[in-house]
């Protein structure tokens, strides 16, 4: 039977690992707490977007670098285009989408390179024998980085942190390129549609004319009827032109977060930004390519990997102590080393090497696709350019004299409704062409804009903890 001695060091052996793990761990652990999505409460966040005026108007101040709100932001008397591009990089939601990403970039910055937690470890044997006495042993260890593989943990993921800071600089920089093209073709739809209830009115008044020829005897309702048929066209042209306007309304909306049915009204225009003025366009698209910028970024990441995972195979000392019990006590001591001959992490190392040769031949490949995409844009700006130079200054001015001239005809009582009616088809095709050529016209100079790239410099590869302003309103963005 087991003395009351031996029964009271087993009950305190038996209480003191839990306690010393209690102790040692448990206060440094985090708890968890659930948090339900609410897409039902998000829709009337967004709905109610349109109405946050003054959170609007300090981020545009801080856009523009001034300490006061501007009082120029006023959605109350209708979006202009630079208004839309503040809303979209306030709340357009593939911005904040990549904004969410940088910060869990940079929660795994600010926690990398840590050490290992130290480990507890307990043991005891006992013979089974009334007279044997408890053996037991108490240890720590804990693994020093003698490699240097924390560092490069680091600084990898201060290179990762830096790449989702770079994508969100070029997200930025496109959405507002999309931005521009959007509101040019919602500005065409627009005018497109208002082109198309010009033509009917005037259409209306041809038919209302040739129902009088036809009642008098004067037209054959074969001949009557073509007037009618075209003006049924044109109506119906009208409701898939209005469909049109609609689509691109709903998606400028969506450019900029707001609701498809937000109560505010669109200015119409063409938005142009001039491209930088540059007599080497590829030297400059080198320089300040959103894309690019990516790709280096993506590079350094790769270079960082590729150090990490050379310092993996480097060894790291562990070192442990602790107490314990054979006859005697005792203070144990060891120490372990591993030595890099057999695994030494090439499998990781010859990855990461193979990984930073793609990421080379990503970015030459991609400088390669955007220099031919801006060498296409260039060549679509000079043939939108001419087409519609030529359209402006030969075929329209043609086509308002013809238009002066029947009118002065018909003053005379001369009514010639076939004419009319080719006039104004020819009319409405030239002019409806000539939106299609200035669309075609800004999308290109918008295109070469956005390839090379912003004035200001992205994101610094010293300075991880600073995004952009737009960066610094997740909170309200998301409200």
């Amino acid at each position: 039977m087991p003395t009351p001695a031996r029964s009271g060091r087993r009950a305190a052996l038996a209480l003191g690992p839990p306690a010393i793990a209690s102790i040692l761990g448990l206060p440094g652990c985090q708890s968890y707490r659930p948090a339900p999505l609410d897409l039902t409460g998000y829709r009337a966040v967004v709905e109610s977007r349109a109405g946050d005026a003054e959170q609007l108007r300090a981020f545009a101040a801080s856009l523009e670098q001034t300490d006061e709100p501007t009082e120029l932001f006023d959605l109350a008397d209708g979006v202009s285009p630079a208004e839309g591009e503040v809303l979209a990089l306030f709340y357009n939601p593939e911005l904040r989408i990549a904004r969410m990403r940088a910060g869990v970039a940079l929660a795994a910055f600010e926690h990398a390179g840590l050490w290992e937690d130290p480990v507890f470890g307990f043991n005891a044997a006992e013979i089974l024998s009334s007279a044997s006495p408890l053996e037991y042993g108490l240890t720590v260890s804990l693994t020093i980085p003698i490699s240097g593989r924390l560092g490069a943990e680091r600084d990898r993921a201060g290179a990762a942190h830096e790449l989702e800071l770079l994508r969100i600089h070029d997200a930025e920089w496109r959405t507002r390129a999309r931005v521009r093209r959007s509101w040019s073709a919602w500005t065409v739809a627009d005018m497109r549609a208002r082109l198309l209830a010009g033509t009917i009115a005037r259409l209306e008044q041809i038919v209302a004319i040739t129902d009088r020829l036809e009642a008098g005897g004067g037209l054959s309702r074969v001949e009557a009827r073509v007037f009618r048929m075209e003006l049924a066209e044109r109506r119906a042209t009208l409701r898939d032109a209005e469909l049109q306007l609609t689509r691109a309304r709903v998606a400028l909306l969506a450019l900029m977060g707001l609701s498809p049915d937000a109560p505010i009204e669109l200015q119409t225009a063409f938005v142009e930004h001039p491209a930088p003025e540059t007599d080497d366009a590829l030297s400059r698209l080198l320089l300040a390519n959103t894309e690019l910028e990516i790709q280096r970024g993506a590079y350094r990441l790769a270079e960082q990997t590729l150090r990490r995972e050379i310092r993996e195979q480097y060894p790291d000392l562990t070192i442990g102590t602790g107490f314990g019990s054979e006859d005697d006590e005792r203070l144990l001591l060891g120490a372990s080393l591993p030595i890099p001959i057999l695994n030494a992490n090439r499998a990781g190392i010859a990855e990461a090497r193979a990984a930073r040769d793609l990421a080379r031949a990503e970015a030459y490949s991609a400088f390669e696709d955007l220099s031919q995409r801006l060498a296409n844009a260039q060549a679509a700006l000079q043939s939108a350019r001419a087409q519609r130079e030529r359209y402006t200054q030969e075929l329209v001015p043609m086509l308002d004299e013809q238009d002066a001239e029947i009118e002065r005809i018909a003053t005379l009582g001369e009514v010639d409704t076939l004419l009319l009616l080719d006039a104004l088809t020819r009319g409405f095709q030239a002019r409806s062409r000539l939106l299609d050529l200035r669309l075609a016209e800004v999308d290109a100079a918008i295109e070469i804009t956005e390839l090379l790239g912003p004035e200001q410099t992205p994101p610094d590869a010293d300075d991880t903890q600073n995004p952009s302003a737009a960066n610094q309103l997740d909170n309200g963005a998301n409200r």
